[in-house]
Formats: structure tokens, C-alpha cells, sequence
């Protein structure tokens, strides 16, 4: 199969601005994103510069978009690429602003951000036990394999959020804070809901447009593990009263209420007062049927049943 690709390359010492090296290579059924990389850097540019070291999905290192998709360059296939792409594939850094040297990257706000969790178990371990500390296979489930978590950043990057919010810890810190507050042995549980909890850089500030579900090459589920830690925050009483939690609060009170949403209400029960500022954006919202007035808003046909679901799946007092 021969294949085109455009090729990233950026020296952060000699390069003001980023160009593409375009590449045509016969491609192997049997060869992954990982051997083009090494062909690239073999027998075309010696200075061509990416990260590996497994070549087993584990270590996290080898990271790369390819066609704007995240992707373990040592697991992906190329067979499959083509199929999903066709023969013209581009090849990027996880991040482009954040490239030093082609297909390498600077982590340190990744790691900076990761380290705020305190990504390590906090517990009192006896140095000599006698037996063994034995984890239920019913507690061990509720780690939902956030363990699986390689670190390879490829959610981190692809998160919106993480673009515009530069304090904002972003889905892979979550997802390990995730790993420990579901984790039994663990003694810091209230701590870490306290870290994730703080507007601006914590879990509330997620759009919930799952990124970083997509994004993730081991199949964990960031955008779960945040809506469980949403949860925690209530159930361990850490959540106070502000924007975000009454946003959620009062997404819940609307479909109990209607079975479907009220947006007025919404902003009104999450703003208080400060709905004010945004009697612009309700009254244009207004005139295109978006919002309706109270005595207007309709109700869903199956209320009841949407009710009896969420009374069953409720599992804390807002």
C-alpha cells in the first residue's frame, strides 16, 4: 500500500515557525504508526525526533496524532488508519504548541497538574505484615480499571478545556484522583474531593463533550470517572453551595420536575441573582422558543417513569 504522509517538524532552537515534510512510503499490513515513525527517522531523517520505549500500549511514550486523532503510535495499526483515513495520513505532536522537537513534547504542566491530586495511595502500611491485605473483588471493581491509566496524555491534549483554562488539571488528573477516592485503603478520600472540587481548576469546569473518551487509547473513561467524582463531592458532604453544584442540583429538580429541561429555570436556580447579567442572552433564547415562560413549560409524557428512575438511581440527599 503506498501512502502520503505530512510529516510535523518544529526545533523549538533553530524554528520560528512549524512545516510538514510530505513522505511517500510503501506501508506493510503488519506494521503499526510506531515502524513509520522509525522508518521516517532510518531512512529519510536522521534528526526526525518522537518518543518510545515499550512497544506494548504500557508506557505512555510514543503518543502522536494521526489525521487529528489521538493514538498510541506502537499499538495502532497502519491497516486500520488507511482504512479510516485513506492514503493521505498527517502525523502530529499530541500538542503542537507544546512541541520542542517534532513529534516530542514539554509535559511539565501534565505532570505539574497530575502531582496536585497526590497521585500515590495515602495509608498506613505495615512494614512487616503477617498476611496478606486482601481487596474484595467487589471493591476492587469500583476502581473501574482507572489503575489502566498509562499516562500517555492523549486526553489531557485533546481536552477543550485544558486549551483555554491554563489552571484547569484537566481529565487525566482526575481520572488518577478517581483511582484513589474509590480506592478502600485509601485515607485521603476527603482531601482529593477538596482538590477536585475548587472552581476553575476542578471537575465542575468540565463540558462534558467527551473528548477524552475518545481521545483514550486504553478505553478508561476519563469523562466517567469525573461524573463520579461529581458525586463523591456530594456524598462526602465536600460540594458547597456555588454556580456549579447548584447548576447540577437544579438539572436534577428540572427533570424530576418536567422530565425535560428548563433552561430559563436552570440559569435562573444555578445564577440567583446574577441571572441579570445574562437577560440578554434569555431574551434572545426567548425569541427563537428556547426558553418559555413558566405556565408554558411542557412535560414530558413518561414523567413517571423518568421519576421512578431517577428516585432509584438518586444515591445522595442534595
Amino acid at each position: 500500500m503506498k501512502v502520503t504522509f505530512k510529516v510535523f517538524r518544529f526545533n523549538a532552537e533553530t524554528d520560528y515557525l512549524p512545516h510538514y515534510d510530505t513522505i511517500e512510503m510503501d506501508v506493510k499490513e503488519d506494521e503499526v504508526v510506531l515502524d513509520i515513525l522509525n522508518r521516517i527517522k532510518w531512512e529519510h531523517d536522521g534528526s526526525f525526533s518522537y518518543r518510545r520505549s515499550c512497544r506494548h500500549g504500557i508506557c505512555g511514550s510514543c503518543a502522536v496524532k494521526v489525521n487529528g486523532r489521538s493514538t498510541l503510535a506502537c499499538k495502532e495499526r497502519m491497516v486500520d488508519m488507511i482504512e479510516l483515513f485513506g492514503n493521505e495520513l498527517t502525523i502530529e505532536p499530541v500538542s503542537k504548541k507544546r512541541a520542542v522537537k517534532d513529534m516530542v513534547v514539554d509535559k511539565a504542566d501534565f505532570w505539574k497538574k497530575y502531582e496536585t491530586v497526590k497521585p500515590w495511595l495515602e495509608a498506613e502500611i505495615d512494614e512487616h505484615p503477617a498476611m496478606e491485605n486482601i481487596i474484595p473483588p467487589k471493591e476492587a471493581e469500583k476502581l473501574e480499571e482507572a489503575d489502566y491509566c498509562i499516562q500517555c496524555g492523549c486526553c489531557y491534549y485533546a481536552c477543550p478545556v485544558v486549551e483555554v483554562n491554563e489552571d484547569y488539571l484537566g481529565p487525566a488528573a482526575f481520572e488518577k484522583a478517581y483511582r484513589f477516592t474509590a480506592d478502600v485503603r485509601d485515607n485521603a478520600k476527603k482531601e482529593r474531593l477538596e482538590i477536585v472540587d475548587i472552581l476553575g481548576q476542578g471537575v465542575w469546569d468540565c463540558v462534558k463533550c467527551y473528548e477524552c473518551a475518545e481521545a483514550c487509547p486504553k478505553e478508561i473513561d476519563p469523562i466517567g470517572k469525573i461524573t463520579k467524582l461529581h458525586n463523591q463531592i456530594f456524598e462526602e458532604g465536600v460540594a458547597k453551595s456555588n454556580v456549579a453544584t447548584r447548576h447540577a442540583v437544579g438539572f436534577k429538580r428540572s427533570i424530576k420536575k418536567h422530565g425535560i429541561l428548563d433552561e430559563g429555570d436552570l440559569v435562573l436556580y444555578s445564577e440567583g441573582f446574577g441571572v441579570v447579567k445574562h437577560m440578554h442572552e434569555a431574551f434572545e433564547m426567548f425569541k427563537k422558543g428556547k426558553i418559555v415562560l413558566p405556565w408554558n413549560m411542557p412535560k414530558s409524557k413518561n414523567l413517571d417513569e423518568i421519576q421512578k428512575l431517577i428516585k432509584s438511581s438518586s444515591t445522595v440527599k442534595f
